[in-house]
């Protein structure tokens, strides 16, 4: 059975790789909305502009493809098969995803209040239980270290800001030493 080319996958990966350059436009732009930091070697919107630019190489590789395949494909391309549904009432995987999605939602609303080390630790906590670690010493142990090695490496030693929140007070403690 031949499947129309708008039911394909191929469609479906031009469809999102549209979408996702879409949202990458809209990213950069609001890394033109960060503050920059006087006598810093590297400003705050360098790290979120290298994953953007990083995102996009990616994309733009995966539209090329996708217009390429729609362009010449044959039945028997694993891209002319017909493309799943995302029906997160059928699918558990598109439920858990569509509630990583909430998650990061939350952690973007969370992350001044409570700061960073403290929500990266609750986000990486749940995303590694829904993932199946269910070993409570390795679970705990890298959903805190992880995001306090990396907000010791950016504060310390990049010298960028992050918000601490409920946790000021390593960062004051931090710097005393």
């Amino acid at each position: 059975m031949e499947v129309k080319k708008a039911q394909s996958k191929a469609f479906a990966n031009l469809i999102a790789s549209i979408l996702l350059l879409c949202f990458e436009g809209w990213a950069w732009h609001q890394t033109t909305l960060i503050k920059t930091a006087k006598n810093a070697a590297v400003q705050p919107s360098a790290f979120p502009r290298i994953m953007i630019v990083g995102m996009a190489v990616f994309t733009l590789i995966l539209l090329i493809q996708s217009v390429v395949k729609l362009g010449g494909m044959k039945p028997d391309d694993p891209l002319a098969q017909k493309a799943e549904s995302l029906n997160p009432v059928t699918d558990k995987g598109v439920r858990a995803a569509f509630f990583v999605i909430f998650l990061c939602c939350l952690y973007v609303y969370f992350f001044k209040s409570l700061g960073y080390v403290v929500v990266s630790f609750l986000l990486s906590a749940i995303i590694m239980w829904l993932i199946g670690l269910r070993k409570p010493v390795p679970l705990l142990l890298i959903s805190l270290l992880v995001p306090l090695g990396m907000w010791l490496i950016f504060y310390k030693f990049l010298s960028v800001n992050i918000p601490m929140g409920v946790l000021q007070f390593l960062k004051d403690l931090v710097d005393k030493i």
